[in-house]
């Protein structure tokens, strides 16, 4: 039976007054399974907390929309207050505590997507929380707690009765939580919208890869990421990963037509996609994507620190390496059909402006 690879939208899992939690589930997307990919948003209102946890997967996080605060800490490592905001990457390796706070009226939303090979469930993620009414706390008895943390009976009661929330609760508008500092940012973050482009083509498209040279971290967390803008009626050439990534693309904005082409020349995926949306390629398969009138953005994730792709038109294209009489023989046409062939999209990168 032939896996699934239609796009899906993240479904609310949980939440309280202070924001709620998505997810995209294997059993709807059965490629996250099969991927061992976990994929995830969060979103914060006004005052929204995400309360301190760490999880079973290494993440990339990515700030959908809003401005707010990121708490991170390191094994062994002091705690880290990030300034974040649209466009940050945040690289997640295993072990990291974080937490999230959101103190402006614009509604903060995360993005996440990372490895599940090492998680409790294949194609989930697991978040273990310190506090709260599922945290820690709650499972160890009064007497391991005290002796822990060195506290007598009344004072574990009391800390343990005022866990109530569970996942993400909503702060008192008064209350002061840490100060973000910007030096924090330095290794942490990077903001895909604003860091230097690695493509920019007119009309085309604009793509920014994030790898270890611009974010350390993601050599910790295993993966690679980008972030694309592709113009309206452009079109990305088709291509695949080389080194036998997947490649894990949500859309951030906008909206277009995908292919996907796998095993013996089989279309496997002709479909819509718009906002919200998040979909896998397999390993191999080959994907074009063009886009609606309106212009579309996506953020990708490569099951590699440092992804090689290897793509089928334009100038870097695969064909032009090959020899004009390779070419003859494989497609079975004359040389002036295949000078016709070899002699088109000589300057183009892997973005296709609209035609004229």
């Amino acid at each position: 039976m032939e896996l699934d690879l239609s796009p899906k939208l993240a479904k609310r899992v949980n939440g309280g007054n202070g924001g709620s939690y998505f997810a995209w589930c294997p059993s709807e997307l059965p490629m996250l399974r099969e991927g061992n990919i976990g994929a995830a948003k969060l979103a914060l209102e006004k005052n929204g907390f995400a309360l301190p946890r760490y999880s079973d997967s290494a993440k990339v996080a990515y700030v959908l929309q809003g401005f707010g605060v990121a708490g991170i800490v390191l094994p062994e490592s002091e705690e880290k207050v990030l300034p974040i905001k649209k466009g940050d990457a945040i690289a997640l390796p295993f072990g990291v505590v974080t937490w999230w706070y959101n103190k402006e009226d614009t509604e903060l939303v995360v993005l996440f997507l990372g490895d599940t090979a090492k998680a409790h469930k294949a194609g989930e993620f697991t978040d273990f929380f310190l506090t709260g009414s599922n945290g820690i706390f709650k499972g160890f008895t009064t007497e391991f707690v005290g002796r822990a943390w060195d506290l007598d009976d009344n004072a574990v009661k009391t800390l343990v009765e005022k866990q109530t929330g569970t996942g993400i609760v909503k702060l008192d508008v008064n209350f002061k939580m840490p100060e973000p500092k910007k030096d924090h940012r330095e290794g942490m973050a990077l903001n895909c919208e604003e860091a230097p482009l690695d493509v920019d083509i007119k009309n085309g498209g604009r793509v920014v890869v994030l790898n270890t040279k611009n974010l350390p971290l993601v050599g910790e967390v295993g993966l690679g990421a980008d972030l694309v803008r592709l113009d309206g009626g452009a079109m990305c050439s088709p291509g695949f990963s080389c080194d036998s990534a997947l490649q894990v693309t949500y859309i951030v904005s906008g909206s277009g037509r995908v292919q996907v082409v796998g095993v013996d020349g089989k279309r496997v995926l002709e479909t819509t996609v718009k906002a919200g949306c998040l979909f896998i390629v397999p390993r191999f398969f080959v994907v074009s994507k063009i886009c609606n009138p309106e212009g579309m953005e996506w953020f990708s994730i490569i099951t590699t620190p440092n992804p090689i792709f290897t793509h089928l038109a334009g100038r870097t294209s695969v064909w032009k390496a090959l020899s004009p009489q390779v070419l003859e023989a494989a497609f079975n046409v004359s040389p002036d059909v295949e000078q016709a062939f070899r002699s088109k999209r000589t300057n183009a990168e892997i973005f296709f402006p609209p035609p004229n």
